[in-house]
């Protein structure tokens, strides 16, 4: 059952993106991630199962979006973050809004001690964790994205944080998560400011995002000196055609 969300308009302006954080997946993508993108022009992705989002250099182009299609296919489903329109013969699946929000001055990053990378090895521990607290998404090899710091509690993973999206000046915070039976000390904010450290110490500026109804969550960010910078819409579509059309190619 698709979701009543129309997206759809006609003789709007090419929007033109003059900041990277405006287009961050997009950004990632044609930047530092570019050996992770698959691409056709104007439209790239992440592989399936290191981040399932798609992005476009420009979301009002016709022509990223027929890019889009040519890279997954009729018939197939994608997500796609900012969009404010999608094109007659696009089929809108379901639509969230989420909130980006970027570190300001005050926000104080400090190394955790105890705290130790997470990899590859990690990764079952990882998804237990995340299937548990449900931070957003993650897949089997996300972490290969950036550095993921996990807190152990006799041995058993309990909290962690890590790097996402990572473009040009800018390095995404996620996987913000904390077990259950182990919040209320404070985990997530070290583990935030512990990854902030390392983001800075290259030279980035950490940001990152929310959903926009997850009020704990945004008050967590700007109590730690995270600023929202701006809301935007995040659909997933449905490509025109259908999977019979991949045999007629």
């Amino acid at each position: 059952m698709t979701t009543p969300i129309d997206l759809r308009g006609g003789g709007a302006p090419t929007v033109i993106h003059p900041h990277p954080l405006d287009n961050a997946v997009w950004a990632a993508l044609d930047g530092p991630h570019a050996h992770l993108a698959d691409r056709v022009g104007r439209a790239a992705r992440y592989p399936a199962d290191v981040y399932d989002f798609a992005a476009l250099a420009d979301p009002a182009d016709p022509a990223a979006w027929a890019d889009l299609r040519t890279l997954v296919g009729p018939g197939t489903s994608v997500r796609v973050k900012p969009v404010r329109r999608v094109p007659d013969g696009w089929e809108v699946i379901g639509a969230g809004e989420g909130v980006q929000l970027a570190a300001t001055g005050a926000f104080r990053t400090e190394p955790v001690p105890e705290a130790v990378r997470l990899g590859p090895d990690d990764v079952p521990e990882i998804l237990d964790l995340v299937a548990r607290t449900r931070p957003g998404p993650f897949l089997r090899r996300t972490v290969e994205l950036g550095a993921y710091l996990g807190i152990r509690h006799r041995g058993r993973l309990i909290a962690m944080a890590g790097e996402r999206l990572r473009l040009p000046g800018w390095t995404e915070i996620s996987a913000v998560c904390t077990d259950p039976d182990q919040r209320g000390q404070g985990l997530a904010t070290r583990l935030i400011r512990a990854v902030g450290a390392g983001i800075r110490e290259r030279g980035d500026t950490p940001f990152l995002h929310a959903a926009a109804g997850n009020a704990p969550a945004i008050r967590l960010y700007e109590s730690l000196g995270f600023a929202p910078r701006r809301r935007s819409t995040i659909v997933s579509v449905r490509t025109p055609g259908t999977s019979a059309e991949i045999g007629a190619f």
